[in-house]
């Protein structure tokens, strides 16, 4: 199916949550938005997010071979990972204005910068999976256990749930760094107002930080794995 696994996952995680709502068995507070919208926006963003956690340690895992037994530049596959994480989002992107409107949302000029806020959610993604990639090339168990994570974190981040009015969710949800990615990706595609743009501008600053942090870890630490993989 190529591609259209981009638009298979999130439509299927929207009708899911859909019918849980209206059936009654999940009580979902009110959104600003339509409730499909909010739903596919969020699961759209998400996985983005995930895409580019888990991206980096994917490229190395399948490079292995390469690795141990060719000298290239290493930062190559960080790069590729990276690149072809920018065209999933240009994919992603073309697929999300049509359901939208589709939906019964009109985005605003905001819709102009809404690749800023997704191509920021990468960055994230990437700065994190960076940052894990040396530990999961050790043990194979962190790869499998990102999606896990991922599942337990969606619920605690405003993919399908609004955020709690008040309580100690709310602050769970308030803390969350990947709250205030999804909530300005939404806003900026769908026209809604934009209720974390601060948080959103700190968690941009930090992801460039985690980033360049990651990128020296990597370049300090593959050779000695390399070194250790090749034993």
């Amino acid at each position: 199916l190529g591609y259209l696994w981009a638009f298979i996952m999130p439509v299927a995680n929207t009708a899911v949550w859909i019918m849980l709502n209206r059936s009654g068995v999940v009580r979902i507070a009110d959104t600003s938005i339509p409730y499909p919208v909010y739903v596919f926006t969020g699961t759209m963003v998400w996985q983005i997010l995930v895409e580019a956690v888990q991206s980096p340690l994917q490229q190395v895992t399948m490079s292995r071979s390469f690795l141990t037994k060719l000298n290239f530049p290493r930062e190559a596959l960080i790069i590729a990972g990276f690149l072809k994480q920018v065209f999933n989002l240009i994919v992603k992107f073309v697929i999300l204005m049509p359901a939208v409107i589709l939906l019964g949302v009109t985005p605003d000029w905001h819709v102009l910068i809404a690749p800023l806020a997704l191509l920021v959610t990468v960055l994230a993604g990437s700065a994190l999976g960076l940052l894990i990639s040396p530990i999961g090339m050790l043990y194979n168990d962190v790869g499998r256990v990102i999606p896990l994570l991922a599942q337990f974190f969606m619920y605690i981040t405003p993919v399908v749930f609004a955020v709690p009015a008040s309580g100690f969710m709310a602050q769970v949800f308030k803390w969350n760094p990947a709250t205030a990615l999804v909530l300005t990706s939404r806003a900026w595609l769908t026209g809604a107002e934009t209720p974390a743009f601060l948080p959103f501008l700190v968690v941009a600053g930090v992801s460039l930080i985690l980033l360049f942090i990651g990128a020296l870890i990597y370049r300090l630490a593959l050779p000695i794995l390399i070194e250790r993989l090749s034993s």
